[in-house]
């Protein structure tokens, strides 16, 4: 039990002190750290944990090696990861296959295993350590701080890397002076909106003495995004003392996490961090000898897309329809059970430790004059570098897609790149060299959203992408307001007709319409948000719209009534295998003879023809 600010730095030195011997090897010990994010687990992470610690047992060199999981490492496209330590040595795509050879070589003979090593793209040239990787150099990582380093189910390690220290800091202040430091560093909140967290703070801490509420929105819903999940599973501490600070800046004692129950590692990890905390005394009563007591709850979502908007969060915790209130009263007034309560999602919460902890100045050295600070990505789609990026704001999209990004594979051109998912809007080539922040987003027709970031190529169809959109839209809207409910189903219907070859240029003056009224009338971002990925290809697309309807073509080839696959007669070596691969038996002729054609009446466009073809003699037009 920590019942002082005294004994919290005690805990910090020595456990400051075990994890800098465990990063250089102290005694001539070797570390081994795997990724323990759920895309590497998926990936068989933890059986090349348990290999890597049967192999220890049996060689008998337990106080010598040491192994644990730590959270996401960010190049999902590289994992399962392995890193050793203290040379700092980084494998990728380890299988279990590979652990007694990391184990005989490396950690016994001491030889870097190179096939092993991430290979540069450009130079070709192998890279032994993270830092060298083009993927990171970019990166600065404050959200994500302890990700990828700690084991975050060990309370230990966090306290080694400053967990708690900031608010052990929050708790020597004023708690007006709390909310200043976060002010002053320019924190917008991280869950889309971009509204000063600071302000949101002193909303409810001007509000009446009584019972109020801290709520952290971990309800990630958008496609593509795992950005607060990666968080919560690496360093679930951070968040939750983040929470803590807030409930000592408006005068809470109780927060609660709204998780989606989709994140099982997540919420499991967090549930653990909760309980070694109220065990060290972290949370619960008096924490470090003051008159502060805070507890921490945690709720499950059903996976609701619309509860990620604060209102309709605050009606599924307390047991109600997730569905957004009418606004005002804001929830800083009239929140949780009609108390004044504050909704930060995950991301901005982890954000404040850093602030108490290392100082205003070290926050806003990042980033931009209105956007200070960084922003963590789930960078995905038709790139090289798949994963988990935390970037300064103000970086560029051509830094974000090409030098962290990697490029778009195959050689393929970049068309374009959503950002905001399904509330967010697609930019072009001509934003490329456009700076990253929550203003300059929304001025371009997107917005930052919670970090969804999808690039697209030349193989993609525009008009399908505002489809895929608006079928999720579709699907989400919780139906209390007509424009939503009523007027996403028709945008979908119209997008239909387009995609099928049915449509006029009146539909396509509907749409843009309808999108307009959606946007003005809908009760809750989910609705006024829900035309943007329209809105944005039309401005920036309308050819490949206008194809579709007057052509009757689709440009990209994805829309399946508006595509056909042909075989050419003189490419053709009339040896049947296409024939024999087609589920409909639409392909015929004969072998060695003649040429095999398409029915076009009965191909399904399956593409399963072109896949098998060895000639390329198959073109899809």
């Amino acid at each position: 039990m920590i019942k002082n600010f005294e004994e919290l730095n005690a805990k910090y030195n020595a456990c400051r002190a075990k994890m800098d011997g465990k990063f250089a090897g102290e005694g001539g010990k070797r570390a081994i750290v795997l990724c323990g994010g759920t895309g590497c687990l998926s990936s068989n992470s933890q059986e090349i944990k348990e290999k890597f610690e049967a192999l220890i047992a049996e060689k008998g060199l337990g106080d010598k090696v040491s192994v644990n999981i730590a959270g996401c490492f960010g190049f999902c496209s590289q994992g399962p990861f392995v890193k050793i330590y203290p040379e700092d040595t980084l494998y990728r795509l380890v299988k279990p296959s590979d652990v007694e050879e990391i184990m005989e070589k490396d950690i016994i003979g001491g030889e870097i295993i190179e096939r092993l090593l991430y290979v540069d793209p450009a130079s070709g040239e192998k890279v032994q350590t993270q830092d060298e990787i083009n993927f990171y150099k970019k990166q600065r990582r404050i959200s994500l701080f302890g990700c990828g380093t700690i084991n975050p189910e060990d309370i230990n390690e966090a306290l080694g890397i400053g967990a708690f220290q900031g608010l052990a800091n929050a708790l020597k202040m004023d708690r007006a002076d709390v909310i200043k430091n976060v002010l002053d560093s320019g924190l917008r909140g991280r869950g889309g909106g971009g509204f000063p967290t600071g302000r949101k703070w002193q909303f409810a801490y001007a509000q009446p003495d009584g019972d109020k509420y801290v709520v952290c929105n971990g309800d990630e819903g958008d496609p593509g995004a795992f950005m607060d999940r990666s968080i919560l599973e690496g360093n679930p501490l951070a968040v939750i003392e983040g929470m803590a600070i807030a409930g000592y800046a408006i005068g809470a004692q109780n927060g609660y996490f709204y998780v989606r129950a989709e994140y099982p590692i997540a919420v499991n990890r967090l549930r653990l961090a909760i309980k070694e905390a109220e065990e060290l005394g972290l949370l619960g009563d008096n924490i470090l000898g003051t008159d502060f007591s805070f507890r921490v709850h945690i709720r499950l979502g059903a996976g609701a897309f619309v509860c990620g908007e604060e209102t309709a969060l605050l009606n599924s915790i307390e047991g109600k329809r997730g569905m957004p209130r009418p606004r005002p009263p804001f929830p800083a007034v009239k929140g949780l059970w009609d108390s004044p309560s504050i909704i930060n999602n995950v991301e901005t919460l982890a954000c404040v430790p850093y602030i108490l902890r290392e100082g205003v100045d070290a926050f806003t050295q990042y980033g931009t004059e209105k956007s200070k600070g960084t922003k963590v990505f789930a960078l995905g789609g038709k790139v090289n570098n798949v994963g988990l990026v935390e970037i300064p704001m103000g970086t560029t999209l051509r830094e974000l897609i090409y030098d962290i990004g990697g490029g778009i594979p195959d050689g393929k051109e970049f068309k374009a790149i959503q950002t905001g998912g399904p509330s967010g809007g697609c930019l072009t080539k001509d934003e490329l060299d456009a700076v990253i922040y929550f203003d300059n987003l929304v001025a371009m027709g997107s917005m930052m959203g919670s970090g969804g970031a999808i690039v697209m190529d030349e193989d993609n169809c525009m008009v399908d992408v505002a489809k895929f959109y608006m079928e999720f839209i579709c699907d989400e809207s919780c139906g209390k307001c007509s424009p939503c409910r009523i007027g996403t189903k028709r945008m979908l219907e119209i997008l239909t007709k387009i995609t099928d070859g049915k449509a006029t240029m009146k539909d396509l003056d509907e749409l843009e319409e309808l999108s307009y009224t959606i946007k003005e009338g809908s009760l809750c971002g989910l609705g006024q948000t829900a035309a943007n990925p329209v809105l944005s290809t039309l401005a920036h697309f309308k050819d490949e719209y206008i194809a579709h309807i007057v052509e009757g073509r689709c440009p990209a080839k994805v829309c399946k009534n508006l595509m056909k696959y042909e075989i050419e007669a003189d490419k053709c070596k009339k040896c049947s295998l296409c024939a024999r691969q087609c589920p409909v038996n639409a392909i015929t002729g004969v072998v060695g003879k003649e040429p095999y054609v398409i029915d076009q009446d009965k191909c399904i466009k399956c593409g399963m023809c072109l896949s098998s073809c060895k000639f390329k003699a198959i073109v899809k037009k």
